[in-house]
Protein backbone atom coordinates (compact mmCIF):
# COMPACT_ATOMS: atom_id res chain seq x y z
CA UNK A 1 0.00 0.00 0.00
CA UNK A 2 1.71 3.05 -0.90
CA UNK A 3 2.41 6.18 1.32
CA UNK A 4 -0.38 9.18 0.49
CA UNK A 5 -0.05 12.40 2.86
CA UNK A 6 -2.85 13.87 3.54
CA UNK A 7 -2.74 17.62 2.65
CA UNK A 8 -5.66 19.74 3.81
CA UNK A 9 -5.34 22.62 1.66
CA UNK A 10 -7.80 22.94 -1.17
CA UNK A 11 -9.33 19.54 -0.19
CA UNK A 12 -12.48 21.19 0.78
CA UNK A 13 -12.90 22.63 -3.00
CA UNK A 14 -11.70 19.27 -4.83
CA UNK A 15 -14.29 17.70 -2.92
CA UNK A 16 -16.82 20.38 -4.15
CA UNK A 17 -16.02 19.91 -7.82
CA UNK A 18 -15.93 16.12 -7.38
CA UNK A 19 -18.80 14.20 -9.48
CA UNK A 20 -20.67 17.14 -10.26
CA UNK A 21 -20.28 16.83 -13.57
CA UNK A 22 -19.77 12.70 -13.19
CA UNK A 23 -22.70 10.64 -15.21
CA UNK A 24 -23.94 9.13 -11.70
CA UNK A 25 -27.39 7.26 -13.58
CA UNK A 26 -25.03 4.31 -14.78
CA UNK A 27 -24.10 3.30 -10.94
CA UNK A 28 -27.82 3.08 -9.74
CA UNK A 29 -30.33 0.59 -10.18
CA UNK A 30 -33.42 0.26 -9.55
CA UNK A 31 -34.36 -2.11 -6.73
CA UNK A 32 -36.74 -3.78 -9.24
CA UNK A 33 -34.37 -4.54 -11.47
CA UNK A 34 -32.92 -8.71 -11.14
CA UNK A 35 -29.65 -9.73 -9.92
CA UNK A 36 -28.50 -10.62 -13.57
CA UNK A 37 -29.88 -7.53 -14.94
CA UNK A 38 -27.66 -6.08 -12.05
CA UNK A 39 -24.88 -8.30 -13.18
CA UNK A 40 -24.82 -7.03 -16.75
CA UNK A 41 -24.83 -3.16 -15.50
CA UNK A 42 -21.89 -3.59 -12.80
CA UNK A 43 -19.62 -4.92 -15.37
CA UNK A 44 -19.62 -2.21 -17.47
CA UNK A 45 -18.11 0.00 -14.62
CA UNK A 46 -15.06 0.39 -13.77
CA UNK A 47 -15.26 1.10 -10.19
CA UNK A 48 -16.92 -2.56 -10.26
CA UNK A 49 -19.42 -1.10 -7.50
CA UNK A 50 -23.13 0.11 -8.49
CA UNK A 51 -25.95 1.64 -5.89
CA UNK A 52 -29.63 -0.02 -5.38
CA UNK A 53 -32.21 2.75 -5.21
CA UNK A 54 -36.16 2.79 -4.68
CA UNK A 55 -38.68 4.61 -6.45
CA UNK A 56 -37.99 7.53 -4.99
CA UNK A 57 -34.55 7.23 -5.74
CA UNK A 58 -33.54 7.11 -1.70
CA UNK A 59 -30.42 4.53 -1.20
CA UNK A 60 -31.16 0.87 -0.43
CA UNK A 61 -27.68 -0.13 -0.47
CA UNK A 62 -24.44 -1.45 -2.49
CA UNK A 63 -23.53 -4.23 -4.76
CA UNK A 64 -20.07 -5.10 -5.87
CA UNK A 65 -19.34 -8.45 -7.73
CA UNK A 66 -18.26 -10.35 -4.29
CA UNK A 67 -22.04 -9.80 -2.92
CA UNK A 68 -23.21 -11.41 -6.50
CA UNK A 69 -20.44 -14.06 -6.23
CA UNK A 70 -21.62 -15.22 -2.85
CA UNK A 71 -25.42 -15.36 -3.73
CA UNK A 72 -24.94 -17.73 -7.06
CA UNK A 73 -22.39 -20.06 -4.48
CA UNK A 74 -25.23 -20.19 -1.97
CA UNK A 75 -27.52 -21.64 -5.27
CA UNK A 76 -29.44 -17.49 -5.51
CA UNK A 77 -31.73 -16.76 -8.28
CA UNK A 78 -30.23 -14.98 -11.00
CA UNK A 79 -34.08 -13.67 -11.49
CA UNK A 80 -34.32 -12.58 -7.64
CA UNK A 81 -34.57 -8.74 -7.10
CA UNK A 82 -31.39 -7.19 -6.59
CA UNK A 83 -32.35 -6.24 -2.96
CA UNK A 84 -31.93 -9.74 -2.00
CA UNK A 85 -28.05 -9.88 -2.56
CA UNK A 86 -27.64 -5.93 -1.75
CA UNK A 87 -25.20 -4.58 1.12
CA UNK A 88 -27.72 -3.02 3.19
CA UNK A 89 -25.51 -0.70 5.27
CA UNK A 90 -22.80 0.77 2.92
CA UNK A 91 -20.47 3.40 3.60
CA UNK A 92 -21.85 6.53 3.41
CA UNK A 93 -21.17 10.27 4.30
CA UNK A 94 -23.45 13.78 4.64
CA UNK A 95 -23.11 16.72 2.38
CA UNK A 96 -21.51 18.30 5.39
CA UNK A 97 -18.49 15.32 5.55
CA UNK A 98 -15.37 16.20 6.82
CA UNK A 99 -12.81 15.63 3.56
CA UNK A 100 -9.53 14.61 5.21
CA UNK A 101 -11.80 11.97 7.65
CA UNK A 102 -13.12 10.61 4.02
CA UNK A 103 -9.89 10.29 2.53
CA UNK A 104 -7.95 8.18 5.69
CA UNK A 105 -10.87 6.05 5.43
CA UNK A 106 -11.30 5.25 1.43
CA UNK A 107 -7.28 4.87 2.03
CA UNK A 108 -7.58 2.60 4.98
CA UNK A 109 -10.36 0.25 3.82
CA UNK A 110 -9.37 0.37 0.16
CA UNK A 111 -12.93 2.34 -0.93
CA UNK A 112 -12.97 3.14 -4.39
CA UNK A 113 -16.35 4.77 -4.30
CA UNK A 114 -18.32 6.21 -1.40
CA UNK A 115 -21.97 8.30 -2.06
CA UNK A 116 -22.61 11.34 -0.70
CA UNK A 117 -26.53 11.05 0.71
CA UNK A 118 -28.77 14.07 1.63
CA UNK A 119 -31.13 13.79 4.52
CA UNK A 120 -33.67 12.14 2.91
CA UNK A 121 -31.09 9.24 1.65
CA UNK A 122 -31.02 10.42 -1.96
CA UNK A 123 -27.46 10.23 -3.27
CA UNK A 124 -26.23 13.67 -4.45
CA UNK A 125 -22.78 12.70 -5.68
CA UNK A 126 -20.20 9.77 -5.88
CA UNK A 127 -16.57 10.51 -4.33
CA UNK A 128 -14.29 8.44 -6.24
CA UNK A 129 -10.81 6.98 -5.35
CA UNK A 130 -9.36 7.80 -8.92
CA UNK A 131 -10.56 12.04 -8.11
CA UNK A 132 -10.41 12.52 -4.42
CA UNK A 133 -6.58 10.90 -5.06
CA UNK A 134 -5.89 12.61 -8.46
CA UNK A 135 -2.49 13.66 -7.62
CA UNK A 136 -0.93 10.77 -5.50
CA UNK A 137 -2.19 7.75 -6.39
CA UNK A 138 -3.87 7.11 -10.02
CA UNK A 139 -5.70 4.00 -9.64
CA UNK A 140 -6.93 2.34 -6.29
CA UNK A 141 -3.96 0.16 -4.88
CA UNK A 142 -4.00 -3.76 -5.25
CA UNK A 143 -3.94 -5.59 -3.06
CA UNK A 144 0.06 -7.74 -2.73
CA UNK A 145 0.62 -11.12 -3.42
CA UNK A 146 3.89 -13.53 -3.58
CA UNK A 147 2.68 -16.95 -5.73
CA UNK A 148 4.12 -17.72 -8.72
CA UNK A 149 2.34 -17.75 -11.87
CA UNK A 150 2.37 -20.61 -14.85
CA UNK A 151 1.21 -19.63 -18.11
CA UNK A 152 0.10 -22.90 -20.29
CA UNK A 153 1.86 -21.67 -22.80
CA UNK A 154 3.10 -24.83 -24.83
CA UNK A 155 -0.04 -26.20 -27.37
CA UNK A 156 -0.55 -26.06 -31.14
CA UNK A 157 -3.43 -23.19 -31.02
CA UNK A 158 -5.22 -25.06 -34.27
CA UNK A 159 -8.24 -22.91 -34.26
CA UNK A 160 -6.52 -19.56 -34.61
CA UNK A 161 -4.61 -20.97 -37.71
CA UNK A 162 -2.93 -20.16 -39.86
CA UNK A 163 -1.63 -17.61 -37.76
CA UNK A 164 -0.29 -20.31 -35.09
CA UNK A 165 1.43 -22.12 -38.46
CA UNK A 166 3.66 -19.11 -38.28
CA UNK A 167 3.59 -17.92 -34.45
CA UNK A 168 2.88 -19.79 -31.23
CA UNK A 169 -0.19 -19.30 -29.84
CA UNK A 170 0.77 -16.45 -27.35
CA UNK A 171 2.37 -14.74 -29.42
CA UNK A 172 -0.96 -13.65 -31.69
CA UNK A 173 -1.18 -9.96 -31.72
CA UNK A 174 -4.15 -8.09 -30.01
CA UNK A 175 -3.92 -4.84 -31.58
CA UNK A 176 0.09 -3.66 -30.67
CA UNK A 177 0.47 -6.02 -28.32
CA UNK A 178 0.18 -10.04 -27.81
CA UNK A 179 -1.93 -11.76 -25.99
CA UNK A 180 0.68 -12.91 -23.48
CA UNK A 181 1.88 -9.55 -22.22
CA UNK A 182 -1.91 -8.21 -21.80
CA UNK A 183 -2.19 -11.78 -20.02
CA UNK A 184 0.87 -10.92 -17.69
CA UNK A 185 -0.32 -7.32 -17.14
CA UNK A 186 -2.91 -8.82 -15.44
CA UNK A 187 -0.90 -10.10 -12.54
CA UNK A 188 1.84 -7.23 -12.48
CA UNK A 189 -0.31 -4.57 -10.28
CA UNK A 190 -0.73 -7.43 -7.29
CA UNK A 191 3.02 -7.87 -7.05
CA UNK A 192 2.97 -10.90 -8.93
CA UNK A 193 6.35 -11.15 -11.16
CA UNK A 194 7.93 -14.17 -11.60
CA UNK A 195 6.20 -16.45 -14.22
CA UNK A 196 6.99 -19.74 -15.41
CA UNK A 197 5.80 -20.64 -19.25
CA UNK A 198 5.11 -24.47 -20.07
CA UNK A 199 6.64 -24.59 -23.69
CA UNK A 200 6.47 -27.08 -26.59
CA UNK A 201 5.02 -25.83 -29.94
CA UNK A 202 7.70 -23.18 -31.94
CA UNK A 203 8.99 -22.56 -28.29
CA UNK A 204 12.75 -21.08 -29.36
CA UNK A 205 10.50 -18.19 -31.15
CA UNK A 206 8.71 -17.40 -28.15
CA UNK A 207 11.75 -17.94 -25.62
CA UNK A 208 13.21 -15.17 -28.19
CA UNK A 209 10.38 -12.78 -27.71
CA UNK A 210 11.02 -12.22 -24.46
CA UNK A 211 14.57 -12.35 -24.75
CA UNK A 212 14.07 -9.19 -26.84
CA UNK A 213 11.64 -7.68 -24.55
CA UNK A 214 14.00 -7.91 -21.84
CA UNK A 215 10.98 -7.84 -19.28
CA UNK A 216 11.12 -5.94 -15.19
CA UNK A 217 9.65 -9.31 -14.42
CA UNK A 218 11.13 -12.73 -14.44
CA UNK A 219 10.04 -15.45 -17.23
CA UNK A 220 11.25 -19.03 -16.99
CA UNK A 221 10.70 -22.22 -18.90
CA UNK A 222 9.06 -25.60 -17.94
CA UNK A 223 10.23 -27.52 -21.07
CA UNK A 224 7.67 -30.02 -22.44
CA UNK A 225 9.59 -32.44 -25.12
CA UNK A 226 6.32 -33.79 -26.04
CA UNK A 227 2.78 -32.49 -25.72
CA UNK A 228 2.19 -33.67 -21.81
CA UNK A 229 -1.83 -31.67 -21.51
CA UNK A 230 -3.25 -28.95 -19.80
CA UNK A 231 -2.09 -30.18 -16.16
CA UNK A 232 1.13 -32.32 -17.17
CA UNK A 233 3.53 -29.47 -17.19
CA UNK A 234 2.68 -28.76 -13.65
CA UNK A 235 4.65 -31.65 -11.99
CA UNK A 236 7.64 -29.90 -12.21
CA UNK A 237 6.86 -27.43 -9.79
CA UNK A 238 5.85 -29.62 -6.94
CA UNK A 239 7.20 -28.69 -3.53
CA UNK A 240 6.34 -30.66 -0.58
CA UNK A 241 5.08 -26.93 1.29
CA UNK A 242 1.45 -25.98 0.94
CA UNK A 243 1.81 -22.80 -0.94
CA UNK A 244 -0.42 -21.80 -3.95
CA UNK A 245 0.80 -21.26 -7.62
CA UNK A 246 -1.80 -19.25 -9.89
CA UNK A 247 -2.23 -21.49 -12.96
CA UNK A 248 -3.44 -19.96 -16.33
CA UNK A 249 -4.19 -20.70 -20.17
CA UNK A 250 -2.54 -18.21 -22.98
CA UNK A 251 -5.52 -17.30 -24.37
CA UNK A 252 -7.61 -16.23 -21.52
CA UNK A 253 -8.00 -12.94 -20.17
CA UNK A 254 -9.51 -12.54 -16.62
CA UNK A 255 -10.45 -9.20 -15.42
CA UNK A 256 -11.02 -10.28 -11.79
CA UNK A 257 -9.50 -9.54 -8.15
CA UNK A 258 -7.20 -11.51 -7.97
CA UNK A 259 -6.99 -10.74 -4.65
CA UNK A 260 -10.03 -11.47 -3.55
CA UNK A 261 -9.39 -14.89 -5.42
CA UNK A 262 -6.61 -15.86 -3.55
CA UNK A 263 -8.75 -15.15 0.07
CA UNK A 264 -11.76 -17.23 -1.31
CA UNK A 265 -9.27 -20.32 -2.17
CA UNK A 266 -6.92 -20.14 1.32
CA UNK A 267 -10.18 -18.91 3.29
CA UNK A 268 -11.92 -22.02 2.61
CA UNK A 269 -8.87 -24.38 2.54
CA UNK A 270 -9.61 -25.65 -1.04
CA UNK A 271 -6.49 -27.44 -2.24
CA UNK A 272 -7.49 -26.36 -5.98
CA UNK A 273 -10.20 -23.18 -7.17
CA UNK A 274 -10.90 -22.58 -10.48
CA UNK A 275 -12.57 -19.74 -11.93
CA UNK A 276 -15.57 -20.24 -13.63
CA UNK A 277 -17.77 -17.57 -15.86
CA UNK A 278 -21.44 -17.39 -15.80
CA UNK A 279 -22.94 -18.05 -19.46
CA UNK A 280 -26.01 -17.23 -20.93
CA UNK A 281 -27.27 -19.88 -23.68
CA UNK A 282 -30.69 -19.17 -25.34
CA UNK A 283 -32.47 -21.37 -27.27
CA UNK A 284 -33.77 -20.30 -30.26
CA UNK A 285 -37.15 -22.28 -30.87
CA UNK A 286 -40.14 -23.61 -28.20
CA UNK A 287 -38.46 -26.78 -26.02
CA UNK A 288 -40.59 -29.23 -25.51
CA UNK A 289 -41.10 -31.12 -22.08
CA UNK A 290 -42.72 -34.66 -21.76
CA UNK A 291 -44.52 -36.55 -19.69
CA UNK A 292 -44.28 -39.93 -18.50
CA UNK A 293 -45.21 -41.63 -21.48
CA UNK A 294 -43.87 -39.22 -24.02
CA UNK A 295 -47.37 -36.58 -23.64
CA UNK A 296 -46.23 -32.99 -24.51
CA UNK A 297 -46.11 -31.27 -20.34
CA UNK A 298 -45.40 -27.86 -21.63
CA UNK A 299 -43.90 -26.15 -24.18
CA UNK A 300 -41.37 -23.55 -23.35
CA UNK A 301 -40.71 -20.65 -25.61
CA UNK A 302 -37.04 -19.71 -26.47
CA UNK A 303 -35.72 -20.35 -22.61
CA UNK A 304 -32.29 -18.82 -21.60
CA UNK A 305 -30.30 -21.23 -19.41
CA UNK A 306 -27.13 -20.05 -17.05
CA UNK A 307 -24.28 -22.09 -16.52
CA UNK A 308 -20.86 -21.78 -15.30
CA UNK A 309 -17.91 -22.51 -17.42
CA UNK A 310 -14.17 -23.33 -16.30
CA UNK A 311 -12.62 -20.70 -17.58
CA UNK A 312 -8.81 -22.20 -17.16
CA UNK A 313 -7.56 -20.17 -14.71
CA UNK A 314 -6.95 -21.94 -11.52
CA UNK A 315 -4.95 -21.63 -8.12
CA UNK A 316 -3.85 -24.85 -6.87
CA UNK A 317 -1.96 -25.69 -3.82
CA UNK A 318 1.52 -27.22 -5.25
CA UNK A 319 1.99 -30.06 -2.69
CA UNK A 320 -1.12 -31.71 -4.07
CA UNK A 321 1.25 -31.54 -7.96
CA UNK A 322 2.45 -34.44 -6.48
CA UNK A 323 -0.52 -36.64 -7.76
CA UNK A 324 -0.09 -35.25 -11.35
CA UNK A 325 1.43 -38.53 -12.90
CA UNK A 326 4.98 -37.89 -13.74
CA UNK A 327 6.56 -38.17 -17.85
CA UNK A 328 2.91 -38.79 -18.25
CA UNK A 329 0.17 -36.82 -20.35
CA UNK A 330 -2.98 -35.43 -17.42
CA UNK A 331 -5.11 -32.96 -18.47
CA UNK A 332 -6.73 -30.57 -15.62
CA UNK A 333 -9.97 -32.67 -15.81
CA UNK A 334 -8.06 -35.07 -15.13
CA UNK A 335 -6.13 -33.65 -12.41
CA UNK A 336 -9.00 -32.28 -11.08
CA UNK A 337 -11.02 -35.90 -10.98
CA UNK A 338 -7.58 -37.09 -8.80
CA UNK A 339 -7.59 -34.73 -6.40
CA UNK A 340 -11.43 -35.74 -5.99
CA UNK A 341 -10.62 -38.73 -5.30
CA UNK A 342 -8.11 -38.16 -2.92
CA UNK A 343 -10.62 -36.09 -0.56
CA UNK A 344 -8.88 -32.73 -1.54
CA UNK A 345 -11.48 -29.59 -1.88
CA UNK A 346 -12.24 -28.51 -5.29
CA UNK A 347 -13.67 -24.39 -5.04
CA UNK A 348 -15.62 -22.65 -7.81
CA UNK A 349 -15.05 -18.51 -7.61
CA UNK A 350 -18.09 -16.98 -10.20
CA UNK A 351 -17.11 -14.59 -12.37
CA UNK A 352 -19.53 -12.49 -14.58
CA UNK A 353 -19.47 -13.29 -18.32
CA UNK A 354 -17.87 -10.41 -19.68
CA UNK A 355 -15.12 -10.97 -17.32
CA UNK A 356 -13.35 -13.81 -19.61
CA UNK A 357 -12.34 -12.68 -22.97
CA UNK A 358 -11.60 -15.72 -24.76
CA UNK A 359 -9.04 -15.18 -27.49
CA UNK A 360 -8.79 -19.09 -28.51
CA UNK A 361 -10.61 -19.23 -31.87
CA UNK A 362 -11.40 -16.85 -34.54
CA UNK A 363 -15.10 -15.36 -33.24
CA UNK A 364 -13.61 -14.85 -29.57
CA UNK A 365 -10.17 -13.75 -31.22
CA UNK A 366 -12.60 -10.56 -33.23
CA UNK A 367 -14.93 -10.29 -29.99
CA UNK A 368 -11.66 -10.11 -27.36
CA UNK A 369 -10.34 -7.11 -29.94
CA UNK A 370 -13.49 -5.19 -29.37
CA UNK A 371 -13.40 -5.96 -26.04
CA UNK A 372 -9.71 -5.02 -25.32
CA UNK A 373 -10.19 -1.75 -27.40
CA UNK A 374 -13.02 -0.64 -25.20
CA UNK A 375 -11.51 -1.12 -22.09
CA UNK A 376 -8.13 0.66 -23.53
CA UNK A 377 -10.28 3.97 -24.40
CA UNK A 378 -12.21 3.75 -21.26
CA UNK A 379 -9.35 3.21 -19.66
CA UNK A 380 -7.49 6.61 -21.21
CA UNK A 381 -11.12 8.93 -20.04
Amino acid sequence: MPEIILATSDLTELVETISMTENVRPFLVPQTHTIRQAMEQLERTEEKIIFVIDTDSRLVGSLTDGDIRRWILSDGDLKALVSHVCNCSPRVVEEDFDVDELRAEMLNRNLGCVPVVSASREIVKLVFWKELFQSEVAVTPKRQLELPVVIMAGGKGTRLAPFTNVLPKPLIPMGDRTVIEIIIDQFLPYGLNRFHLSVNYKSKILKSFFEELSPKYSVGYIEETEPRGTAGALRALYSDTPDNVFVTNCDIIIQADLAELVSFHTENNHDLTLVASLKDYKIPYGVCELEKGGSLARIKEKPQYSFLVNTGMYIVRRDRLNLIPENAHCDMTDFIETLKKNGCSIGVFPIGENAWIDTGEWDEYRKAIDSLGRLASRSGE
